[in-house]
């Protein structure tokens, strides 16, 4: 009792002393919380109606793209928040920034970080930030297909004669389903080679991958952060993706071995051995970290080509009327080149390019772009402090919606890009006609990207939809089932929108 005392004596002497220095301590605390929190509390937050915060969140589960037209609608030429179930904090700039944005070094925003955070990469082990896949896309792939298109072409022909059934008289199929195999096939000639790219293990894991790597992001969303390094490694969805990665090693090791102690002249023409190439000369990739780079392939190019191609059949399936002039350009640009799809036959195919950008501006994959994740504070020319920690996008799906930017914006117009080249052609701007076209990366349509980061495969995937639309085009009609009047809606979860995979389109054989 008397050491209690002691201690509560000596405490009473030095209080004057120590109060001064709590109260400093306090204050610094406070005022840093007060700097930090400003410059998010001077930007409005869509929504603002919906009451807290909470009630935000479940509304963005089934009405984002709500939340983001009304903000971008109101908020129009400034910033303005979004609460999101995810738990940082998401700012969204109109495009009238992206100008800026993409000057700005990865220190100060950084995509992969961005897609760090979103894909939980340090459980899923998605291989973010690594330089080969992006390289060699940019270095070999895009240049090498002038001399690949052909091959392309034919293992589009020969798949979707190995996919689909005769289809004489009408027939309904799950195009989507349809479409995710014969993507896989025709990517994976490319990707992987002739070896393995029709053997249905490689299959299995091309296409499977992708939905095994979103249920895993999906189980993670659900544990609480600070639970997550404790248990995030254990989740049944996350050793699923460890197993995967296992059998992509194993059905790989013996493809890399031979090519391995292939002498230059046999080497195959594909992205697997450009890879193999380009590797250090002091250090050589492991198969398994070959495999995990075809699977992260499979994720970046296989399932969102097959959306957007889906997005495309839904369309022309609903728009049937447009069917016969597409073929009829079609038609008219092969006969000029020979019956082969070259590259410049697939340029010259206008309206068919016109015809899937409308479609990616009326239904893009998700109803944001351009997400970057800020690591230094940094200020818009408008004087708007954008502080770190925070995730930078753009409303993309919103501004493809404004009347403003596209007359009549909420019409399907199949046209209305190869119009808008055609009038840039007249007017001599050729930068303003190839701004217009399906590949280009503008701050208008945003499927792509935008800046240093947009998307370097989307030159083959533009490639890989046209001859796939193209060969169905030529062969088939289409429509949708009876008793359907309306083109099928797009399924929403958060900010992303897929076409339905549960959908039927009727398919019949021209003479």
């Amino acid at each position: 009792m008397a050491d209690v005392q002691a201690i509560s004596d000596a405490v009473s002497a030095r209080l004057p002393l120590i109060l001064p220095t709590l109260a400093a301590l306090l204050a610094i605390v406070l005022f840093q919380n007060v700097l930090s929190r400003k410059p998010l509390a001077n930007i409005p937050v869509a929504g603002q109606h919906l009451g807290g915060d909470e009630k935000r969140r479940q509304a963005y589960l089934t009405k984002a793209a709500d939340l983001y037209a009304e903000g971008y609608k109101k908020f129009k030429d400034s910033v303005f928040r979004i609460v999101t179930t995810n738990k940082f904090t998401v700012i969204v700039v109109p495009p009238k920034f992206l100008g800026e944005l993409r000057k700005l070094p990865d220190d100060v925003v950084s995509f992969n970080d961005a897609l760090t955070q979103v894909m939980h990469t340090k459980y899923t082990k998605l291989p973010v930030g690594e330089s080969t896949v992006p390289h060699t896309v940019k270095t070999s792939l895009t240049p090498a297909l002038v001399r690949l298109n052909p091959t392309i072409a034919e293992e589009v022909q020969q798949s979707i004669l190995q996919e689909l059934p005769p289809c004489n008289d009408w027939t309904s199929l799950n195009i989507n389903r349809k479409l995710l195999r014969i993507v896989a096939l025709v990517s994976g000639r490319i990707f992987i080679g002739a070896e393995l790219s029709r053997s249905e293990e490689y299959l299995d894991a091309a296409i499977s991958y992708t939905m095994e790597l979103m249920e895993a992001r999906r189980a993670l969303e659900e544990v609480r952060p600070w639970l997550r390094p404790f248990i995030g490694s254990r989740l049944p969805e996350v050793k699923k993706l460890d197993q995967r990665r296992l059998q992509a090693d194993k059905f790989l090791r013996p493809i890399v071995a031979a090519r391995r102690q292939m002498q230059d002249g046999e080497k195959p023409d594909d992205m697997l051995q450009w890879m193999m190439d380009g590797e250090d000369k002091v250090k050589q990739s492991t198969t398994r970290e070959l495999a995990m780079l075809q699977l992260a392939i499979s994720f970046a190019a296989i399932h969102t080509t097959t959306l957007t191609a889906t997005n495309v059949f839904y369309n022309l399936a609903a728009y049937p009327q447009y069917i016969p002039e597409l073929r009829d350009e079609i038609r008219t640009v092969l006969a000029e080149h020979n019956g082969v799809f070259t590259s410049s036959a697939m340029q010259a195919m206008k309206k068919l390019d016109s015809f899937l950008k409308e479609t990616m501006r009326l239904d893009p994959a998700g109803t944001v772009s351009f997400q970057r994740k800020v690591k230094k504070t940094f200020t818009l020319s408008n004087g708007q402090v954008i502080p770190a920690g925070v995730v930078v996008e753009v409303p993309s799906a919103a501004i493809g919606r404004d009347s403003d930017v596209f007359p009549d914006a909420d019409k399907f117009d199949p046209w209305r890009f190869s119009r808008l080249r055609e009038e840039a052609r007249q007017s001599g701007e050729v930068e303003a006609a190839a701004q217009n076209q399906f590949v280009s990366v503008n701050p208008t349509v945003l499927t792509f990207g935008f800046g240093r980061h947009a998307c370097p495969g989307r030159f083959f995937a533009a490639n890989e939809i046209k001859m796939i639309v193209a060969n169905f085009v030529l062969a088939y009609d289409m429509a949708l089932p009876e008793g359907v009047t309306e083109r099928y809606p797009n399924l929403t979860f958060g900010a992303s929108s897929v076409p339905d995979p549960t959908k039927e389109v009727l398919f019949k054989r021209i003479a």
